[in-house]
């Protein structure tokens, strides 16, 4: 059985590692407030099982086991968030928490069956993907909100934060996912955006907010 410290890494992982599958020991130590030493002696631990190829001043290479065991661990939280939402009537922004003290039950049935009275979403609340059974996971193809251009119209699909505070904010704005959004102007100083959303509101956006909102064009 995988102990919580065990999935804590495995998360940290999920979210750090690099298009190459590396993510390094120092990453990991940031991520998780965790001292070095702590760190290398867990990756010792997760190469005897086979997560990860560690060698010592080298970035970790995470193993097609390490990425099925990380991806794991977040389909159990993005599950739980999408029940919360869909089915308790959750707010978007309250769910982060909640999940993160669910995901560590190790029942395969019991997520097995909040999948299955979800109709198997592919997506989370916050519109990232959440794995299937398998780990395997759908690759998107999303931009940065402020890296897109004036006249662009986008649809609003995902944030790469889900903190209480910024998406009771976006809440504010009336922001919500899949909708359509056109940039009509950038400012030229500090890159904050002023957007027509789908129900015909202009709204401004600073470029903090913006590079925490994903779009497809």
């Amino acid at each position: 059985m995988i102990s919580l410290t065990e999935e804590n890494y495995l998360k940290a992982i999920f979210h750090l590692r690099n298009d190459d599958n590396t993510v390094t020991v120092n990453e990991l130590s940031k991520f998780l407030n965790v001292k070095m030493p702590s760190v290398n002696n867990m990756m010792k631990k997760f190469a005897q099982k086979n997560w990860v190829i560690y060698e010592t001043y080298k970035p970790l290479k995470v193993t097609a086991e390490g990425k099925k065991q990380a991806a794991l661990i977040v389909r159990k939280h993005r599950l739980t968030e999408m029940f919360l939402v869909e089915k308790m009537n959750f707010g978007w922004e309250n769910v982060h928490e909640i999940a993160e003290q669910l995901e560590h039950v190790h029942s395969d049935l019991f997520f097995d069956k909040m999948d299955e009275i979800l109709h198997y979403p592919k997506f989370d609340p916050h519109g990232e993907p959440i794995p299937d059974k398998e780990g395997n996971i759908i690759a998107l193809d999303l931009q940065k909100l402020s890296n897109c251009a004036i006249g662009n119209q986008v649809i609003f699909s995902s944030v790469t934060v889900s903190d209480d505070e910024f998406l009771s904010y976006l809440n504010s704005k009336e922001l919500e996912l899949g909708k359509k959004l056109e940039i009509l102007e950038i400012e030229k100083y500090d890159q904050s955006m002023s957007i027509l959303k789908e129900d015909g509101k202009k709204i401004t956006l600073s470029k903090m907010v913006c590079d925490k909102i994903l779009v497809k064009l």
